[in-house]
Order: structure tokens, then C-alpha cells, then sequence
């Protein structure tokens, strides 16, 4: 099995473009949930993936380059939802996967199982659940970070000067 070290290896190797990318490094900015930056929530999630997916076996039936990369980008929307501004913001739980697949497509070439996993990564949100087992591995990592994250009493120290990363 492998350990904290050699899943953060992997994905920052896996999604070494992804990573320095100019837009992704906007994320270091941008608050997901509670002190957590967007970056952060990202790259938490995709080495959650890598974890589940090792330790339920799944080697065979998942592609680690689609999940790593899905995982990266399955929050790609590029903005800061917790700003008002004109309110097109509303409703951002249910709006923004395809938001984060319209990004991800005009930056990355995707292919059909990091496309799904991006857009149907809010199920139940989204009313179609992801139709790759990569996209599920993304699903339950996201809601297991953000619940960890929104819960955390970390959420209170926000450091507006950038990502601790």
C-alpha cells in the first residue's frame, strides 16, 4: 500500500501541468471552505482519490493519470464564490462543475473520464452521477474533504496573504 509521501509524489508528478498552470495558481488565492484555498481542497482531494483507490484495490479498473487529473480540476471555476458581486455566483453548489469543465476543457485536453468526473462531481447536486469509477473516487474525496474541511476549527484562522503551501 502506499503511504502519504508516495500519493503526494504521484500526484504532483501525474498533474505537474495542471499544478503550475497559471490559472490553477489563481486557486492559491481563493477560499474554498472554511481556511482552505481552492489549491489546497484540490490537491487534498486528488491524493484522497489515490488513497481510496489503493486501498480498496482498484489499480485494474482505474486509470491513475484520469483520476489525478480529475481530481485537480473538478473545481476549476476560476472565481471566488463567496464574493456577492452580481450575484451570478448563486447557487454554486449546483453551477459550477460545468463551469470547472468549460475552464478545464479551454486549458487541459480532457478526455471523456476526466470531462464526466468534473462535470457530475456534485451528485447528488447534479442529478446524473458520474458514469467512470474515477469520477465516483472523485465524488466521495470531495465530500469527505469539504466535510472535513467546513468542520474544521481551522476554518476560523483564514491567512488573506496566500496559500500555506
Amino acid at each position: 500500500m502506499l503511504d502519504r509521501q508516495a500519493i503526494s509524489r504521484i500526484v504532483r508528478h501525474v498533474g505537474a501541468d495542471i499544478l503550475a498552470h497559471g490559472h490553477m495558481q489563481l486557486e492559491r488565492e481563493a477560499y474554498q471552505h472554511g481556511a482552505v484555498t481552492t489549491y489546497e481542497h484540490s490537491v487534498r482531494v486528488a491524493e484522497l482519490a489515490v488513497w481510496l483507490a489503493d486501498r480498496l484495490h482498484l489499480w485494474h479498473r482505474v486509470d491513475l493519470r484520469s483520476l489525478v487529473r480529475a481530481a485537480l480540476l473538478h473545481d476549476y471555476f476560476l472565481y471566488d464564490w463567496h464574493e456577492r458581486g452580481d450575484g451570478s455566483h448563486r447557487l454554486h453548489g449546483f453551477r459550477h462543475p460545468a463551469r470547472a469543465e468549460r475552464n478545464a476543457r479551454a486549458d487541459f485536453d480532457l478526455n471523456d473520464v476526466e470531462a464526466d468526473s468534473i462535470r457530475r462531481h456534485m451528485f447528488p447536486l447534479t442529478p446524473i452521477p458520474p458514469r467512470y469509477l474515477e469520477g465516483v473516487l472523485v465524488n466521495v474525496a470531495d465530500k469527505i474533504s469539504a466535510t472535513a474541511e467546513t468542520l474544521s476549527p481551522q476554518r476560523f484562522s483564514r491567512h488573506r496573504s496566500g496559500s500555506r503551501r
